[in-house]
């Protein structure tokens, strides 16, 4: 019985405004006492019937709930007659309530949306070839899919034939499509816009990056931080001395419709949902933005960060080293870039990749009497030519003339930070090659961001030598930069900045071996295409490595922050305010104090949900 007089609150609700709007109408309009009269006890016997049951189920929680006192309040309010206020403070509470749900239901939008956005089905090649669609649930890893135009990604996999655009929205927050080739990662959720791929599954159901981002959201937003576990301790003794001054006041003044119109005015409802709903829609908000905030509790410390320490390789810096400058010497250089590119195909050396991508596509030849030159480079023979690649030393070694110019420029290029490849033809330097890791596009603005956010330290800690730490760092103002940095020392150094300066810091990484200085951190932030340990490590996720979502991640924290102080100084205002007019003023009552007190209610809540539309300016 219990439970379908509360599945049916909306309907009682409806009824006991209609009987309330009949009572009045009755006594004002045909002034019909007796009519008047018995709708308005009925509404309030209706209206009060699911309050009383949710009253009953908290008091046999030992729990004083906020039903508790409106509950007694009504029933005093029928002891003295006045069912005009029994019967409007029921409509009003169960009224607020319905509004307060379904507001609150809109804030949870985030995860509505991703869990929407699943893909059920996948079309899965058979053992006779042919595609056959199937539950999402029946494809494991290896197995080959099938994906067409305007159809979601069903797994995390790699692209085996075909080209197409995929919208990742969904994983990344951006709306622009990637293209997608041979050998291309796709992502579980991410719908190709036009094409037809064949992929191969490398990671399926809750281990794809999509299965992780739902569950990331979904435990966010039923955790609690610090200000909510407080409120809840606050209103667990707060509601008590509510009921407890009531009794006061009527036991010296016996005057009961003042002692039940304070239980009706002090209750707490706005004070208790208006963090919560705050957190539900800041994280929400991250959610949509290729964020995931892990938890209430990262909002508190991430809202008064002063120092943020980054990784450089794969945080500040693209991560793959590329040809950053060049020059060419004397003729034939088409010639010269097929020898060398005929070398380097041939090479394992991390700079060989960088060269051959600078290159492109070029005229190969066969190469002979290779030498490798440790420390140095590779001499080889190539079309009856004598090829040196490498770095100076080599080629003194081999005596290749350097003309004053070569020099400035490879004085010029090693200031930058690059890595050297020279390259000589028949003992004459015709190109000079300066490679390094690029620094990620946008990053000066992003870090500029920051500041203007109040974050006091921007330093970088790297492995790297300190002469291209330097130069990262000058490019980027950053506050202080540390090279040859070993990740014990990575953590020494933070563990320095917690406990010797008392900081607030964030340390933003990609690797295994920024896992102990993400977990060390006050608040750890990986780059979403980082590894898994890393982003399981950390509290803050930027989805698709996409550095410009950290200061939105960072304005949406202290917005969030600033929202939940506004909701709780609303809250305990409309409070002391009604609670003042109690004692102060002749014009509030029962209906007015709950009308007020459900009104503060939506403001909280309405309040909260503006963090649903946050953008960075």
């Amino acid at each position: 019985m219990q439970r379908f007089i509360l599945s049916k609150k909306n309907h009682i609700t409806l009824v006991s405004a209609i009987l309330i709007v009949i009572g009045f109408t009755s006594e004002l309009g045909f002034k019909n006492e007796a009519v008047a009269v018995w709708t308005l006890v009925i509404a309030s016997v209706l209206g009060v019937m699911p309050i009383a049951i949710q009253a009953y189920q908290a008091l046999k929680v030992k729990v004083i709930s906020i039903d508790v006192l409106v509950t007694i309040a009504v029933i005093g309010a029928f002891f003295i007659r006045n069912f005009e206020e029994s019967a409007i403070v029921t409509f009003l509470f169960l009224f607020g309530a319905y509004l307060e749900q379904r507001t609150l239901n809109k804030t949870r939008s985030a995860i509505k949306e991703l869990t929407e956005m699943a893909p059920e089905s996948a079309l899965k090649q058979m053992p006779n070839g042919e595609f056959e669609e199937v539950d999402v649930d029946e494809v494991d890893i290896g197995d080959i899919l099938l994906v067409k135009t305007g159809a979601k990604i069903p797994v995390d996999g790699t692209v085996l034939s075909g080209e197409g655009s995929i919208n990742e929205a969904s994983i990344n927050g951006e709306s622009l499509p990637v293209s997608k080739e041979k050998g291309g990662a796709v992502y579980a959720g991410t719908i190709l816009d036009n094409g037809t791929l064949q992929i191969a599954a490398d990671r399926v159901g809750e281990d794809t990056t999509f299965g992780k981002i739902i569950e990331l959201v979904e435990e966010a937003q039923d955790s609690k931080s610090e200000a909510e576990r407080f409120i809840d301790r606050f209103s667990k003794y707060y509601t008590p001395a509510v009921l407890l001054l009531g009794i006061v006041v009527w036991a010296f003044s016996r005057n009961l419709e003042l002692a039940i119109t304070i239980l009706v005015l002090g209750c707490p409802g706005a004070l208790v949902i208006g963090v919560p709903v705050s957190n539900v829609a800041g994280i929400g908000n991250g959610a949509r933005h290729g964020v995931l905030l892990k938890g209430s509790e990262v909002i508190n410390d991430f809202s008064r960060l002063d120092t943020i320490v980054f990784d450089k390789t794969g945080t500040l810096t693209v991560g793959n080293p590329s040809v950053a400058e060049k020059k060419y010497y004397g003729d034939h250089i088409d010639e010269a870039l097929g020898y060398l590119a005929s070398i380097e195909r041939e090479s394992d050396h991390p700079l060989a990749k960088a060269v051959l991508e600078e290159i492109g596509e070029t005229t190969l030849s066969s190469v002979e009497s290779t030498e490798v030159v440790k420390g140095g480079g590779i001499t080889a023979t190539v079309d009856g030519h004598r090829i040196a690649v490498g770095n100076v030393a080599l080629m003194e070694r081999e005596n290749i003339a350097l003309s004053e110019q070569a020099k400035a420029d490879i004085a010029s290029f090693e200031q930058s930070g690059n890595s050297l490849v020279l390259t000589a033809v028949d003992g004459e330097l015709k190109i000079l090659m300066g490679i390094r890791d690029q620094i990620r596009p946008g990053v000066k603005e992003d870090l500029q961001r920051l500041k203007k956010l109040g974050v006091k330290n921007l330093v970088m800690l790297s492995g790297d030598n300190q002469g291209t730490v330097d130069m990262v760092s000058r490019e980027l103002s950053l506050t202080e930069a540390y090279g040859n940095m070993l990740p014990e020392d990575k953590s020494a150094y933070i563990k320095k900045l917690i406990d010797e300066e008392g900081q607030i810091v964030a340390f933003v990484g990609d690797g295994v071996n920024d896992s102990p200085s993400l977990a060390l951190a006050h608040i750890g932030i990986a780059m979403g295409s980082g590894t898994d340990v890393a982003i399981e490590t950390s509290d803050v996720v930027l989805m698709n490595s996409d550095f410009s979502r950290l200061p939105h991640a960072l304005g949406l924290t202290k917005a969030t922050a600033r929202n939940m102080k506004q909701n709780i100084v609303i809250a305990v205002g409309v409070v002391l305010v009604l609670l003042s007019a109690v004692f102060f003023s002749e014009w509030m009552n029962m209906s007015i104090g709950m009308l007020v007190h459900e009104a503060s209610i939506l403001v909280v809540i309405l309040n909260g949900m503006r963090l649903l539309r946050y953008k960075l300016r």
